[in-house]
């Protein structure tokens, strides 16, 4: 059997007396899309942050690629819902930023940057500054980001919530397009969402998780073939035993 791509076993997560997250594991297969739903408070942006090695559990085991996650984790790269873009750098250098952290030659970030901003619709773009980006644009750049990182697994925590429903639907494609691009060797993703239509729409498993404090209430695989309508009947059985997982 293939060996998971990430592990999380019995992860806890306490601030002072307040228990986040409590016994929760989960594991995920190299190609996988993994969303994990829940209400606010449950503790899924935590668990995300977590497996990215921004936040240090209180007790349990956290591995990506066989090896424990012991501060940043490099096998991941992250889309934040906020965008997270330096205002007085521009598109591309934003792209480029975590290239040059990571000891690649100026010349080779900007071209792989200028590649990735191509591919998610973002050509010509990028000399401008964020602020004269709209959200959805601005999204992109940050989704850009992070796969010109070419990360084993990427992470992306409620992407397209600070979104209008046209960009947004519009992005969950170009999400899914992107990932079977044979161009694009990030093809592993776990995504935190609050709606359970979007997660049902994209991945291939949904956890589900209730809070106070954050566990796993169910794992459900999404057994619809793609591309799928949210107007299917097969999504909307999914989406609503998921509900009744949460309530």
């Amino acid at each position: 059997m293939v060996a998971p791509i990430l592990s999380l076993v019995d992860v806890t997560k306490r601030y002072e007396t307040v228990t986040i997250l409590r016994d929760v594991s989960l594991e995920m297969r190299d190609q996988e899309f993994v969303a994990i739903i829940g209400p606010s408070g449950c503790g899924k942006s935590t668990l995300l942050r977590i497996v990215a090695g921004l936040v240090e559990p209180t007790s349990g085991q956290v591995s990506c690629e066989g090896r424990a996650v012991a501060g940043l984790n490099p096998a991941t790269a992250m889309v934040f819902q906020s965008f997270a873009l330096l205002p007085w750098l521009r598109a591309i250098e934003n792209v480029a930023l975590p290239l040059e952290a990571r000891g690649l030659p100026a010349h080779e970030g900007i071209r792989r940057a200028t590649r990735y901003l191509d591919m998610v619709g973002l050509k010509g773009h990028g000399r401008a500054f964020p602020k004269e980006l709209s959200g959805g644009m601005k999204q992109r750049v940050g989704l850009a980001r992070a796969l010109c990182q070419e990360p084993r697994l990427l992470l992306m925590d409620e992407p397209f919530s600070a979104l209008d429903v046209l960009t947004a639907r519009t992005l969950r494609d170009q999400v899914l397009d992107v990932r079977q691009s044979p161009d694009v060797p990030t093809r592993t993703i776990l995504m935190v969402t609050h709606s359970i239509e979007e997660a049902v729409y994209m991945a291939d498993r949904v956890v589900a998780m209730t809070a106070d404090p954050g566990r796993i209430a169910g794992d459900i695989p999404i057994d619809i073939p793609r591309p799928r309508r949210p107007d299917m009947p097969a999504v909307r059985q999914y989406v609503d035993e998921l509900y009744s997982l949460l309530v």
